[in-house]
């Protein structure tokens, strides 16, 4: 949407450079056998001969324009040359291109404030620069002028067609111009020097357009190329706005500026002139009103950021025609990809700036087949980003697969990868944005996160609001894991996952008990061996529920108030059978200690206080959905909760090595930890043993 900004009551000096044919400049100069040459560079694929991202001013003179396919552009002009663009991951690799820009933008950035729009454009902000020339070395004090400024078309200048440059040598040295004029005149001295600077130490020409705002200046820059330069003074403004095409102007070229021609019956930008501020608040709103009136005047009070970094980094690509993706597995192939290129220039953003971003965003563009809502778009998803190449894959599938469910109108997506409901996707791109400078003297990039409002607590929370109400998808590909009790062809009960919590040597166990059940997700338990076995053991004795202990601490808290139980001798051999094994387990773990078999909760309960710390295997960030579950070591040193510290680590985060550097006796224990175990399946009814194994009701 269009912002209103009033524009300085101070002159200001607005440059616009943009590189001619950039993509092509670059390859000519890896190969200086297409200068000259009919050139034009392709983003390569197999549907007729890839698209034309940039055409040489000599292919464009033989008839070849950037929206044709490289078999169109054969055709037209034989003797072209075709350069692909380098291919990493199935996607254009753009890296020699934007280095390119970035040695134009290390220049241009000598003279002001300097922003840089895109690859191969740069806005200026001139205004300090001029005023200091204007203040010691006047245009008019100059003895010579350079020819490249003696070459600039000066808008409104020379309609008598008299000799041109001199002109424009003329109007560079009037001592009766304005002060703004002046002011543009030096602008217009320090682009052509800068211009020919970047030429020297680049070999790259540019165009560029000076004027008093950023609108204007980008409007002529694009009047006169390649290699020239414009001016607009303020007394042609009007002039060069009353000719314009309304779609030429920045943000008019979509919806906002068709429906502007349609409902006002207008063709340029001068014809708004005709209607009152009023009129245009009325139709467009209190805020774009105001910029439709300020444009058609040629004002604009935009600032150029001091920006030499972009704003955010991306990549994308597109599959048009048969090409679409249609299957999960393959927006999972190219999802990973593309995350690969995102990490990869993060990690060099990082590395090079010292900057870190902080929010990763899906976006794709898709369409359902036979569906009268067809045109419903794809919507945007994003969560808070986390360094790691597989982690950024992971997040981007999940957002991906929350992102379909809603397109779709659905909460169950096909994860076979083999078939859908008739979708199919037309385009990927994946984004890191709200990119910081990390403060100096910060150490680490956790140290980093750790102070920022809100805490990481906050990301777990905004991946939880991604996928609340979702069923478990695809799994993740980098999990931890937790201690699965023996399954249902084991001890003869439902698989049913549990979390057992080893915590503080020193506290009796019993005060471990708890009881978690999530709504969308397995149900957890965190309780010991005795406590179940005793619980079990009541069963038998009393043939009922067992008993409820108050609080949230209850190993088996129930919802309902009362369960009526009747047990078979059939079922009270199976509970027989879970009472046996899991006393077989607990004497198992008896008769290990007494063989002196070490532990790493033994080893650091020798160890001195100051080594006591909470490890809490797996991503707190990981979603309910993920299939990623925890085992923690809480507190084994009895230390207390409040001045102990957290790692947090995930699998693929732990470096083998340094497992091996452990204590012999340790590390067999860790690897087990370490170690994948098959996540068993959950039981759709029923909250306890006794619920289980109750007689089935007739229905």
């Amino acid at each position: 949407m269009p912002v209103a900004r009033p524009e300085s009551s101070d002159a200001r000096i607005i440059a616009h450079v943009d590189m001619d044919c950039f993509y092509v400049q670059v390859e000519q100069r890896k190969q200086p056998s297409l200068r000259g040459q009919p050139t034009a560079v392709v983003q390569y694929n197999s549907w007729k001969g890839g698209a034309l991202i940039a055409v040489s001013y000599e292919a464009r003179k033989c008839g070849v324009k950037r929206s044709m396919r490289g078999d169109e552009a054969k055709k037209v002009c034989p003797q072209i040359h075709l350069v692909q663009v380098p291919v990493t991951r199935g996607k254009a690799d753009l890296n020699i291109y934007r280095s390119a820009g970035s040695e134009v933008v290390s220049i241009l950035s000598k003279k002001g404030r300097c922003e840089r729009a895109s690859i191969d454009e740069v806005y200026l902000d001139l205004t300090d620069a001029v005023e200091n020339m204007l203040c010691n070395t006047p245009p008019e004090s100059l003895e010579s002028i350079d020819e490249e400024a003696l070459k600039s078309h000066v808008l409104g200048l020379n309609k008598d067609g008299s000799d041109i440059e001199s002109g424009v040598r003329q109007w560079l040295i009037r001592r009766d111009a304005d002060h703004r004029d002046k002011l543009l005149a030096c602008g217009t001295l320090i682009v052509a020097e800068l211009r020919i600077q970047v030429l020297k130490e680049t070999g790259f020409t540019c165009s560029a357009g000076i004027a008093h705002n950023k609108m204007l200046a980008k409007l002529a820059s694009a009047m006169n190329k390649p290699a020239q330069q414009t001016v607009i003074p303020l007394s042609s403004v009007k002039e060069l706005l009353g000719s314009l095409p309304i779609k030429k102007i920045k943000q008019l070229g979509g919806k906002l500026g068709s429906s502007i021609e349609s409902d006002l019956g207008v063709n340029t930008v001068g014809d708004l002139l005709q209607f009152s501020e009023d009129k245009l608040q009325e139709r467009y709103g209190g805020n774009t009103g105001t910029w439709l009136w300020n444009i058609a005047r040629g004002i604009s009070g935009e600032e150029v950021e001091g920006r030499l970094l972009p704003k955010s980094h991306g990549s994308g690509k597109t599959f048009r025609g048969p090409q679409a993706l249609k299957t999960i597995a393959s927006v999972e192939h190219w999802l990973n990809q593309l995350c690969e290129d995102l990490s990869d220039r993060i990690c060099s953003d990082l590395d090079q700036n010292k900057r870190i971003a902080q929010t990763l965003t899906l976006h794709v563009s898709a369409y359902k087949s036979g569906d009268l809502d067809s045109y419903k778009k794809f919507p945007s998803k994003s969560c808070p980003l986390r360094y790691g190449a597989s982690k950024i894959q992971d997040d981007a599938l999940i957002l991906f697969q929350a992102g379909l469910r809603e397109y779709l109108g659905s909460f169950r997506v096909n994860t076979e990868g083999s078939q859908n409901k008739g979708w199919a996707v037309t385009s990927l791109a994946v984004s890191a944005s709200k990119i910081v400078a990390i403060p100096s003297g910060t150490c680490s990039i956790a140290k980093f996160f750790h102070t920022q409002d809100p805490s990481c607590s906050s990301a777990k929370q905004s991946h939880e609001q991604i996928m609340q109400g979702s069923v478990p998808l695809l799994p993740l590909r980098s999990e931890s894991h937790s201690v699965v009790v023996p399954t249902e062809s084991q001890i003869g009960l439902p698989e049913t996952e549990y979390s057992i919590t080893m915590s503080s040597l020193n506290q009796p166990e019993e005060n471990l008990k708890t009881w978690e059940d999530q709504e969308n997700g397995p149900m957890k338990y965190s309780c010991n061996q005795d406590s179940l076995i005793q619980e079990a053991h009541n069963v038998l004795a009393e043939n009922k529920s067992p008993s409820l202990p108050s609080g949230s601490r209850s190993c088996l808290e129930l919802n309902q108030t009362e369960l009526k139980m009747e047990h078979s001798r059939t079922e009270e051999a199976k509970i027989g059978n879970l009472v046996s094994n899991l006393e077989r387990q607990q004497q198992k773990r008896k008769t290990s200690k007494d063989m002196g078999t070490s532990s790493i909760l033994r080893f650091f309960k020798g160890r001195n206080n100051s080594s006591s710390q909470t490890l809490e295997h797996g991503d707190t960030r990981i979603l309910p959905s993920s299939a990623t579950e925890s085992v923690s070591m809480d507190n084994f040193l009895g230390q207390d909760s409040q001045r102990r510290e957290a790692w947090k680590y995930r699998n693929d985060e732990i470096d083998p090595s340094v497992i091996d550097e452990l204590p012999p006796e340790i590390q067999e224990e860790i690897r087990a930890w370490l170690r994948p175990l098959k996540r068993p399946s959950v039981p759709k009814h029923g909250s306890s043993i006794d619920h289980y194994f109750s007689p089935t009701k007739n229905t």
